[in-house]
């Protein structure tokens, strides 16, 4: 999958069969639309195209009014928004800055500029609640008279249901927001999963729980940071780590902003994912993790975060959460929810 952050570059396709959207979470819906999507380009000897904003544009409205609170939870960071895009097999796509300009261009201008004369749109497939342009006030009717008059077709794709719930982002918020992971999963056909650079910390969680002796290394911690300060899911969760063996390993994360530490600490102030391996693999090492690539899912809810009075509160605190997600495991949920996902799978195929 090719990937270009504006439009003005070599390489990008002269004619393609596009979609617009944020894709947050890329669920379901948005798989169903791809698929679609990838269907057309094919039948025109065109390219699959999406064509995505970053920031997010409520983002960018809710920091030019000085009101964070209206900017959405965000689902996933862009590295994981990419990379279910390209396993949902688009070929291209176009991540565009938005920015005070693209905010004021007309949704004319915008079908001319970015549709037309950037991108060389054959067919426009946009969902039933698209709106366009200055003010939102671009429309399906506007883009498919457009399209008329300037040779490329225009469809609609309308809602995607689940067992007659609404498929949608805000949907997918809604689950995580609550905790209920298998509901998520269910709108996102996937477990809800972060990926990322395992990064370097402060090392407090070896330390925590360790014994003189080392027979006992702590709580050592796989960090990744989650690039957006207001994630949609948030707590302690049991989770399953991939990309660190041949197989899976069972843990425990923390998604969120540690309010037990020291807000100076060298991630201070920032989302993180701190996962602690419950068996960590002796040929990592102790310092093996860092720099590798691993994707996270987040099975189980265990509580959202707390903030401990002091270190023996927070190791107390932390055993207990070890102790709960081997349970989680050991009860069988886990494999329970992986025939889930199966049964998932074949629906949406």
């Amino acid at each position: 999958m090719k990937i270009f952050r504006g439009f003005h570059h070599p390489g990008i396709a002269s004619a393609c069969a596009l979609t617009i959207g944020n894709f947050d979470g890329v669920h379901r819906g948005h798989q169903a639309m791809l698929a679609l999507l990838n269907n057309e380009a094919a039948h025109r000897g065109v390219e699959s195209c999406v064509l995505t904003f970053e920031p997010h544009p409520r983002d960018y409205f809710a920091g030019a009014a000085r009101k964070p609170e209206l900017a959405p939870a965000r689902i996933g960071t862009l590295r994981d928004k990419l990379t279910e895009l390209e396993r949902c097999g688009v070929q291209q796509v176009v991540v565009l800055p938005f920015s005070a300009r693209l905010a004021a261009q007309t949704p004319e201008a915008f079908i001319n500029e970015v549709l037309v004369q950037g991108l060389g749109a054959r067919y426009v497939l946009v969902g039933d609640d698209f709106r366009f342009g200055a003010k939102r006030a671009g429309d399906y009717a506007m883009l498919d008279a457009a399209g008329q008059a300037q040779g490329f077709d225009v469809a609609r794709m309308n809602s995607y249901e689940v067992r007659g719930l609404r498929v949608s982002s805000s949907a997918v918020r809604q689950a995580l927001g609550a905790g209920d992971m298998e509901a998520a999963a269910a709108l996102l056909g996937r477990p809800y999963t972060i990926s990322g650079h395992v990064v370097h910390g402060r090392k407090l969680g070896r330390a925590l729980g360790a014994s003189a002796d080392g027979a006992q290394d702590g709580f050592r911690t796989l960090n990744l940071r989650f690039a957006h300060w207001k994630p949609a899911a948030s707590g302690i969760f049991a989770v399953l780590v991939h990309g660190l063996g041949d197989a899976p390993l069972p843990g425990v994360a923390n998604l969120g902003v540690r309010p037990s530490l020291d807000p100076n600490d060298v991630n201070g102030g920032r989302v993180l994912l701190e996962t602690h391996c419950l068996q960590w693999p002796d040929s990592l090492g102790a310092e093996g993790a860092y720099g590798k690539i691993i994707r996270v899912e987040l099975l189980h809810k265990l509580h959202d975060e707390l903030k401990y009075d002091g270190l023996d509160a927070l190791t107390a605190g932390i055993a207990k959460d070890c102790a709960d997600a081997r349970a989680y495991f050991a009860s069988g949920h886990a494999r329970s929810y992986t025939e889930t996902r199966r049964q998932t799978t074949r629906d949406r195929i």
